[in-house]
């Protein structure tokens, strides 16, 4: 029988450990720690992302602060709220949510965020760290997968590691953190000839590809790990209701695999949840707190 790794089971774990690390230490810092989130426009999908990240850290005992700016807002706007978000030392983590309306520079407003408040971990500065394997903020769903890989013992030192999809989010930061866990690791995309010959190589197979149902058995080896990262919303035949489904045809590879993340369930309730992890990270250096949270930085 195939072993589900569940983000769900282990995201409440942690955030035990958050909960319990924020009491001990609030009374030290004077205060919890702080997250700020930008949102920009009406993005549907958005508007359940932070929802999702302000209950989070309802949770566990962060003060979240939401920023819901209008599509009409102007680049130059953004940066200054960034600048002032930066300079606010009750702020300790800051995020950009994303996707944000085309007109605006996506990654110009990211490159304004100071690295130690980046807990998304997509500004260059720690882009840059993490290609040599320094410490700073890492991106959270590479990060919620090392975790989850982790919780149940899967090595990766040595692995043939196949990660499908090259995006800043997930595919190039995830491929680097693999890397510098001594994994053997195959980055492939939308271009790769021969692609399932490559992914049934893999003795860890990671799905980023952002297209449903990409990945059958015809891609997996006997044995492997696969990670779906994906998560689509499928209308039914008749357009009358909508189910969920990852990168990953389930129901085809499960009776191949070691273990699989299940959609949802799987790698979704770790990214929040690194999110946490990271916040925490940046107000533990600024009080100068002791850490017991060491393990789940990758």
């Amino acid at each position: 029988m195939s072993l589900k790794l569940d983000g769900k089971k282990l995201s409440l774990e942690i955030e035990e450990r958050l909960n319990d690390y924020i009491s001990e230490n609030k009374k030290i810092a004077k205060r919890a720690p702080g997250l700020a989130v930008i949102r920009i426009g009406e993005d549907p999908a958005s508007g359940v992302y932070v929802s999702n990240k302000q209950r989070a850290c309802s949770r566990i005992g962060i003060k979240s602060s939401i920023f819901h700016l209008e599509e009409n807002v102007e680049q130059k706007e953004v940066e200054q709220l960034i600048n002032k978000l930066n300079s606010d030392n009750d702020i300790d983590g800051m995020l950009l949510q994303l996707p944000i309306p085309k007109k605006f520079d996506e990654q110009k407003l990211i490159s304004h965020i100071n690295p130690s408040k980046d807990v998304d971990g997509l500004n260059e500065i720690n882009i840059g760290k993490l290609v040599k394997n320094e410490p700073a903020m890492r991106s959270c769903t590479p990060a919620g997968i090392i975790n989850l890989l982790r919780s149940q013992n899967i090595s990766i030192e040595g692995k043939n590691i196949v990660v499908i999809g090259r995006s800043l989010l997930v595919g190039k930061p995830l491929s680097l953190m693999l890397l510098n866990l001594n994994g053997t690791v195959t980055m492939t995309h939308s271009k790769t000839l021969n692609l399932n010959k490559i992914c049934r190589e893999a003795d860890i197979l990671i799905a980023a590809a952002g297209k449903p149902n990409l990945v059958d058995s015809s891609f997996v080896k006997e044995g492997a790990v696969v990670i779906d990262v994906g998560i689509h919303r499928l209308k039914s035949s008749d357009k009358s209701q909508t189910r969920l489904c990852g990168d990953v045809l389930l129901e085809d590879v499960i009776s191949k695999v070691f273990a699989y993340t299940p959609v949802p369930g799987g790698v979704g309730p770790m990214t929040v949840t690194m999110l946490l992890v990271n916040t925490i990270f940046s107000w533990q250096k600024q009080f100068g707190l002791s850490s017991t949270l060491n393990d789940l930085f990758p």
